[in-house]
């Protein structure tokens, strides 16, 4: 059995990356099992745990296998095997020819059989692709949100910056666009802005419900109307969001928010309550509120101020 002793007590079997060079993984926690991706050779160097991007269990590298790359590697095991074993078998053929008028002849022949196949598979199509800022990890998850499988570093603030990026890019193509055109990139890239701080704001509370005077509270907070959100995450995790800004800049933020209010619900008409409450001067009941570009880019630069704030201090 030559080729079998060959093979050793064990296998070192290299698991197939996808196209664009990422490798599955699947969080071993029973109450998660989550499912992301990571590219071999990116972020820290040397790492032996791993950390899951949805619950942020962690465990060792190995212990993040899928059951798709478990397969296959016993399959890879169980072909080596079964080849190593069918040639050894081969090596033992005989044939020894018949002798004399009536001698008697023996042979043994080994009829090759077919292959042991191999569990072959596809790694998952993901929704969000990520590089860490802090460990430049790349990897891949469903949803937006996740920790970094290396350095566990969440991504919430990195998300928002990212979308604030883009509503940068809106201003920068409402500036040579059309009239008509322009108005419209101008009023989705504030509603754009608010929703990007709105998303980021109820994660970093669903992050941290649990450590929060109500959890269950902290959970629906809402971040579209600012003066109502301040009060609520004061309550519930002792922290003032106007804190992180001067004075005018919350005035010019609240002011943006409830512009925004008026866009998704009123077609950007101004009422009598909105004329009451925002201090806004040039605006008139019964008429539609004025977008400016400069307002926009101002209050994304804000958002980015005010998510550093929340980030570091909750």
């Amino acid at each position: 059995m030559t080729h079998l002793r060959n093979l050793g007590s064990q296998f070192s079997i290299s698991l197939p990356t996808d196209e664009e060079g990422f490798l599955g993984r699947e969080c071993p926690n029973e109450g998660c099992g989550g499912y992301f991706k990571i590219t071999p050779g990116t972020g820290l160097k040397g790492v032996t745990a791993c950390h899951c991007p949805y619950c942020g269990h962690t465990a060792n590298q190995g212990d993040f296998a899928t059951q798709d790359q478990i397969e296959y590697a016993k399959s890879v095991a169980v072909r080596k095997i079964t080849d190593a074993f069918a040639k050894d078998l081969k090596s033992l053929e005989f044939d020894i020819k018949p002798r004399g008028g009536f001698g008697i002849g023996m042979s043994l022949k080994v009829k090759p059989g077919r292959p042991h196949p191999i569990h072959w598979y596809r790694e998952k199509a993901l929704e969000t692709h990520i590089e860490c800022s802090n460990c430049t990890l790349r990897y891949a998850v469903f949803g937006v949100f996740a920790f970094c499988p290396d350095c566990r570093q969440h991504n919430s603030l990195q998300i928002l910056d990212k979308n604030l990026e883009v509503v940068v890019k809106m201003l920068d193509m409402a500036s040579s666009a059309d009239a008509e055109l322009s108005e419209r990139l101008t009023e989705n890239a504030l509603e754009d802005c608010v929703s990007a701080f709105d998303g980021f704001a109820r994660e970093i509370c669903r992050l941290n419900a649990q450590a929060s005077k109500d959890p269950d509270g902290a959970l629906r907070v809402s971040f579209q109307n600012l003066a109502g959100a301040q009060k609520k995450v004061s309550t519930f995790f002792g922290l003032d969001l106007r804190a992180g800004l001067t004075d005018d800049e919350w005035k010019t933020a609240t002011m943006a928010f409830q512009k925004r209010h008026l866009l998704a619900h009123k077609m950007g008409v101004a009422d009598k309550e909105y004329v009451r409450k925002s201090g806004d001067a040039d605006a008139v009941a019964g008429r539609k509120i004025k977008i400016d570009a400069g307002d926009v880019r101002q209050l994304a630069q804000i958002i980015s101020k005010l998510g550093e704030h929340v980030v570091n201090d909750v």
